[in-house]
């Protein structure tokens, strides 16, 4: 029997213990085991009934995922879970932690289930564009029923003990010493002589099926045009269920799993899963000592700076809130108060936690107040010269050792430190709107960041529940430089012939929620005039300019603000084309001799990723950004690139480097500089390599 699964006996029990940290994964060893000990457990006569536990605090939490896309040696979970439900003594699963995707599989095989309270069940696999392979799509809709059973399998949502109770997929809650709990059941089952319950035999989620079918029709047509193809098969798998016998649905269950385990989909998601994770992975964390930060200070009161505020008290910090006059500190106190009666109004939380959070939040306009504070948050408006008097006054005030941290989209921060007596304690965080619920955070490090001051930001993230990613200084960091190029690339060809609309609607056919002019409007066209002005003088005359949003501006044309920019937003049924825009970009062409042309709606697709991977491949280069897949995180999480294409580095690895790099030259005659692909591409071409292989 592998080391991972252990086993002994104690009055007829048969105790079968995982033990595989940090999550007890389902990977290969761990099967076999488990197999191994079923097949020892079915043939002993002194074993009169089993419990299925796990050590580390959990059972297990799902696949071991770095089997996926590979093949998988015998046992696969299907035949594990077969082997438990056919045990001719009663298990039962003892629950703690998370039981998710196999893991839950694994406990429904069980005839039996006890879960610890506050334990989470759920098959989250369809976020892994797969679906669950170890029988769970036969065995909960005979418990629960279809529209529940697709409800848990399609959104991918845990749910704890309690509510797996009340839906019928576990027998019981406990509150405490689950472990002997089972036992005892164990033995009362041997006492009286309680027979296995396979959960393959139970069909009260059956029963009904005019209802089943009438669900599979519901749940068919609302994931219809879904990109990612496990989705439409779950609910086929489910439908399985009802009609055909328990082994042949396993077997088509099977087979639908392994249909989207190595597609694209599948691929860029386990990708994405994984970026994730990697990217908490950051040089300065290897013999950092973190910095105490109990107590936080935000400094500035408007939208971003009561964002990041909401974000600090939900944490449970208590937050010291600056703005330069009541008035301001009012309006900003204000919105952190709506936001949480709103989330009480709304159910999502209760009015106990709101008081609670709110009673942690002091306002004031004395910036003397952040003088015992361990970390003040500037937030204040995008202007380096508005942000260098904060941060001498910050100076002045702060305690030793007590980190400054810059929320800023896109200046220099070394500049910024470089203006004050402690560079090494500044840093950049680089919140997204809205700040307490966007979970992106890039941690921009400077050259004399303090490596404890960057473990520290990244501990902290994990706390405010974000997910941090290492940035080097550079006019906006990787994600706006990343936006500017994927933007400019959309001017070009706006001026070149299409539509605002069209390339909206192009992106969001790749899988974007909103296109870019959509994007302006809503975030505001004068944020990237204003950057465009500070970065005038630095602007080689030899590059193409799109003048067509500083034409826009000057019209006081600033998006949704302003009820117009590239739509209209004050019509009623929603925004529509400006009229007045398409005529400023018809002049813009007409006083540069351009004659305009077509773009298909994959020619627009093409441009704009082409850009947004050249572009990242020159952030690599630079060392701007660790890793490719950190690159990929930033745009996943902070700018909407659909989570099934894996990001702008993924993308350009599933088209083909060498078919993103033609491209690259194929446009390189229209804007030389900006089309040049980086140097990476031919390096990685020439060696057969992909960014993934970089990570």
């Amino acid at each position: 029997m592998a080391d991972q699964v252990q086993m002994k006996i104690e009055d007829g029990v048969a105790i079968v213990s995982i033990n595989n940290p940090p999550v007890n994964a389902l990977g290969h060893a761990v099967r076999q085991g488990l197999f191994e000990a079923f097949e020892a457990v079915c043939k002993d006569d002194l074993v009169r009934a089993v419990v299925l536990r796990a050590e580390n605090g959990t059972f297990p939490a799902g696949a071991d995922v770095r089997e996926f896309g590979r093949p998988r040696a015998a046992p696969i979970l299907s035949d594990v879970c077969n082997l438990i439900e056919t045990c001719p003594k009663p298990v039962i699963a003892a629950v703690q932690g998370n039981a998710l995707g196999g893991g839950f599989e694994l406990a429904l095989a069980c005839h039996y289930r006890l879960a610890a309270q506050g334990s989470k069940l759920g098959l989250p696999e369809v976020n892994l564009g797969v679906l669950p392979g170890g029988g769970g799509t036969q065995r909960v809709p005979r418990m629960i029923g279809a529209d529940a059973a697709l409800n848990l399998m399609v959104t991918g949502k845990a749910v704890l003990a309690d509510k797996a109770a009340a839906m019928g997929l576990v027998d019981k809650v406990i509150e405490r010493n689950l472990d002997q709990a089972a036992v005892g059941s164990a033995r009362n089952m041997i006492k009286h002589g309680t027979k296995p319950r396979p959960t393959r035999d139970r069909h009260a989620g059956l029963d009904d099926p005019m209802a089943y079918m009438k669900a599979i029709k519901a749940w068919r047509a609302r994931v219809s045009g879904n990109p990612v193809p496990s989705v439409s098969l779950i609910v086929d798998c489910v439908e399985a269920a009802l009609l055909l016998p328990f082994e042949n649905g396993v077997a088509f269950e099977r087979r639908c799993f392994d249909d989207c385990e190595p597609g694209p989909e599948a691929t860029a998601l386990r990708h994405a899963f994984f970026a994730e994770r990697r990217a908490a992975k950051v040089p300065e964390l290897e013999g950092a000592q973190l910095r105490k930060v109990d107590t936080i200070g935000v400094v500035g009161a408007g939208t971003m700076g009561t964002g990041i505020a909401i974000s600090c008290l939900d944490a449970g910090f208590p937050v010291t809130l600056v703005e330069r006059d009541d008035e301001g500190l009012i309006r900003g106190t204000d919105r952190i108060v709506a936001n949480y009666e709103k989330s009480v109004a709304k159910g999502r939380i209760t009015s106990a936690i709101s008081e609670d959070r709110l009673a942690r939040l002091r306002g004031t306009t004395d910036m003397s107040e952040l003088g015992q504070v361990d970390l003040v948050i500037e937030a204040v408006f995008e202007d380096e010269d508005v942000k260098r008097e904060v941060f001498a006054q910050l100076d002045a005030v702060m305690k030793p050792g007590a980190i400054l941290a810059t929320n800023t989209s896109y200046l220099d921060i070394d500049a910024l430190a470089a203006t004050i007596t402690r560079p090494q304690d500044v840093v950049g965080y680089h919140f997204f709107s809205p700040a307490h619920i966007m979970r992106l955070l890039e941690v921009v490090v400077g050259a004399k960041t303090d490596s404890d001051v960057v473990a520290t930001g990244f501990a902290l993230a994990k706390k405010l529940h974000k997910v941090p990613v290492r940035a080097g200084v550079a006019d906006g960091f990787i994600g706006n430089r990343i936006l500017a190029a994927y933007r400019l690339a959309a001017d070009f060809m706006l001026e070149d012939g299409a539509r605002p609309a069209q390339i909206d609607a192009a992106m969001r056919a790749y899988g974007f929620p909103i296109g870019p002019y959509q994007v302006l409007d809503m975030a505001g066209l004068d944020i990237s005039w204003a950057r465009r002005k500070r970065l005038a003088a630095t602007r080689d005359p030899q590059d193409r300019y799109v003048a067509i949003g500083d034409r826009m501006c000057e019209q006081g044309w600033f998006g949704q603000k302003a009820g117009r920019g590239y739509y209209i937003h004050d019509q009623d049924g929603g925004p529509i084309e400006n009229p007045g825009a398409l005529a400023i970009i018809d002049a813009e062409r007409r006083a540069k001799g351009i004659t305009p042309r077509d773009f298909g709606t994959e020619e627009i697709q093409q441009r704009c990723l082409n850009a947004m991977a050249n572009e990242g491949a020159r952030l690599l280069e630079e060392g701007i950004a660790l890793r490719p897949s950190d690159i990929d995180v930033v745009l996943l999480f902070g700018y909407g690139f659909p989570r099934h294409r894996g990001g702008p580095m993924m993308s350009a690895d599933q088209r083909g480097l060498l078919v993103v790099q033609n491209a690259l030259k194929a446009c390189q005659s229209e804007e030389p500089k900006f089309w040049a692909p980086s140097a990476l591409f031919d390096r990685l071409i020439k060696n057969g390599r992909h960014f993934s292989d970089m990570n």
